[in-house]
């Protein structure tokens, strides 16, 4: 049985990579692309959804959605030294934008109307901020109960020494919108986190990334090209030779489930101070009197599933599989 997939992501030069998995793997039936602001702005990451429509061969309703996060007065600023001034390692010429496929709802609308036409069908992939989830709940609370599964790309908890890639707690798409995060991991919908404590142990090698040139089409060197932009910057701050694979990490788990160990217990994000964007699961029943005040955070808090192992060479295989 495929997946029905709503991809919700900043493209960005790995969500590139992920929604070419998504658009290659038999196990998937993608409805639709929606937006956020993140690796750039809402406006370069809608063209380059609409560009990698076209290049990738995608005829799906793209939907732009939020340009800052819930709590903000303003857009914030971008990371260009990861994903270039255009996002896509400026690569973002490679193909003229899909702009027939813009749908003119915005993207919490779509994600509503399609999960509400679907009940229980529906599974809701993001890797970008989760602004986007946030705003569809506030805006109809009833899709918890009609939503398939969730899966995110974002967090860190410390297991297997990975930490932030922001500041030395917070992960960039959790950091980039703390409130709508813990809003949504505090949601009764059925979640898994994809985090760094997954996706740093999965890396895509420089020979690796070089030996898909003149595949897919196109789409070999293109990734190619692109990745030598993220690459430096992967090579400056942590030091490979090649790049991590974050958000076709999420989009791997979606396939195959068993490439992935899983952690049980309530999921919530640190909105303030100096740990602004941590995620923290309760994993350890410490066994706290319930009227503790240090419970009360907790208190009601649904059980979400958080990967704490993986088996990258799996995930690199799913991966080399889309272009076959």
């Amino acid at each position: 049985m495929t997946v029905k997939v709503i991809y919700d992501t900043d493209p960005g030069i790995d969500d590139a990579m992920a929604l070419w998995l998504l658009a290659r793997s038999p196990e998937i039936d993608l409805r639709a692309i929606t937006t956020v602001f993140g690796n750039a702005s809402v406006e370069t990451t809608t063209r380059n959804a609409l560009v990698l429509s076209t290049l990738y061969g995608l005829k799906l309703p793209v939907a732009a959605g939020a340009s800052k996060a819930i709590a903000a007065a303003d857009e914030g600023d971008y990371p260009a030294h990861v994903h270039g001034d255009d996002g896509l390692g400026g690569m973002s010429a490679v193909a003229e934008p899909a702009k027939e496929l813009l749908d003119p709802r915005p993207a919490h609308q779509l994600i509503c109307d399609m999960v509400n036409a679907e009940p229980g069908a529906i599974t809701l992939i993001a890797v970008g901020p989760f602004t986007n989830l946030a705003l569809a709940l506030r805006h109809d609370p009833s899709i918890v109960n009609k939503v398939r599964q969730v899966i995110l790309m974002g967090g860190a908890f410390g297991t297997l020494g990975h930490g932030g890639n922001v500041t030395p707690v917070a992960e960039a798409n959790v950091i980039n919108d703390p409130e709508a995060a813990d809003l949504v991991l505090t949601a009764a919908w059925p979640i898994v986190v994809v985090g760094l404590d997954v996706t740093q142990q999965v890396v895509m090698t420089e020979d690796y990334l070089s030996s898909q040139q003149g595949r897919g089409g196109k789409v070999g060197d293109f990734l190619w090209q692109a990745t030598r932009h993220y690459q430096d910057f992967y090579s400056e701050v942590a030091g490979i030779r090649g790049v991590y694979s974050h958000d076709a990490s999420a989009v791997a788990y979606a396939i195959d489930p068993s490439a992935f160990t899983l952690r049980r217990g309530p999921i919530r994000v640190v909105c303030e101070g100096m740990a602004r964007g941590q995620t923290i699961q309760d994993h350890r029943n410490l066994g706290l009197p319930g009227g503790h005040p240090g419970r009360a955070a907790w208190t009601g808090r649904p059980v979400q599933q958080a990967c704490i192992g993986v088996d990258a060479q799996r995930v690199i295989d799913i991966f080399d599989q889309a272009f076959n």
